[in-house]
């Protein structure tokens, strides 16, 4: 059953078929209003990390209607997942802000149905991420997840990850987290006034946005902006070693390969910002078709 109206300071529990069932939003991609956007807020770290807290008050300082609808606890790694359970959790700790007990996906699919289901945002951004989301980590990624989750409603999405190909240093990460945000108002300024009397972005299109850390402190200033696409290589090797117990014990080695030329490895090592249109139907290319059904040709039943 659908609530049709969002209750403060309550912790709902809705069904979860009732969620899938509901039309979320638009269909198609809606104009883009002259003033400042209504945002859907959300991330994979927790509705409370540093990422999308310091994205919270830079989009609200930029004048746009910012709400958070983003995971109760960490939920990085989880890709695209969502819908898993028959129920699912909601609280709403604080005017503005949801914390759904479940994956970016649901809350991004939450938000949609019942938060904004009197009339679509105008964007979603997911993040800032703490780490970065390039090649095969985009993949995996609950950050790149939930801006998926947006497009494949209709609505337009952007995930904003911060972060190099090195290990993380926390303090210098969240610092980096500034530069981010500064760079993402002035991308989404730019898709406003691009857009004019249409939509922020093709239908059915995304950005996946990774800002690297620049500097000792992280507060340097990228090299450059780079339209990229997701290096198809997957750098984290893992390895399992057997402690003789049913158990195997589980460690992760990067293992970069060279980076392919225009990809958004290559810019983020170059200390440039990776900004990669994505779709989320998953379809090859043209070429990638044709190669496909070279190899099928005359296969039957």
């Amino acid at each position: 059953m659908r609530r049709k109206r969002v209750l403060p300071l309550a912790a709902l529990v809705l069904c979860a078929p009732a969620l899938a069932g509901t039309a979320p939003a638009a269909a198609a991609p809606q104009a883009a209003p002259p003033g400042p956007l209504r945002i859907l807020l959300t991330n994979d770290d927790g509705y409370d990390a540093p990422g999308i807290r310091k994205a919270y008050e830079r989009l609200t300082a930029a004048g746009h209607d910012v709400t958070i609808i983003a995971p109760l606890t960490n939920q990085s790694g989880t890709g695209t997942k969502m819908m898993n359970a028959p129920t699912i959790t909601v609280k709403h700790p604080e005017p503005k802000v949801w914390a759904v007990d479940g994956t970016p996906g649901d809350s991004v699919a939450f938000g949609l149905a019942e938060v904004f289901a009197d009339r679509a945002p105008d964007l979603v951004v997911s993040g800032t991420n703490f780490g970065p989301n390039v090649g095969g980590l985009a993949t995996h990624s609950g950050t790149v997840g939930g801006a998926v989750t947006a497009v494949e409603s209709g609505v337009p999405a952007i995930a904003l990850s911060t972060g190099g190909l090195t290990a993380p240093d926390p303090v210098t990460t969240v610092n980096a987290m500034g530069p981010t945000m500064e760079f993402a108002v002035k991308l989404i300024d730019r898709l406003r006034t691009r857009a004019r009397s249409g939509p922020l972005l093709p239908e059915g299109v995304g950005l996946n946005v990774n800002h690297p850390v620049v500097g000792t402190d992280g507060k340097g200033t990228a090299a450059g902006v780079a339209t990229t696409f997701q290096d198809p290589q997957n750098f984290l090797e893992p390895d399992f070693t057997d402690s003789g117990d049913s158990t195997w014990k589980v460690t992760v080695k990067v293992a970069l390969r060279p980076a392919a030329k225009g990809g958004d490895i290559e810019a983020v090592s170059a200390g440039k910002i990776a900004v990669s249109p994505m779709n989320a139907d998953w379809n090859t290319g043209p070429a990638d078709r044709a190669a496909a059904s070279a190899l099928l040709s005359g296969l039957r039943p």
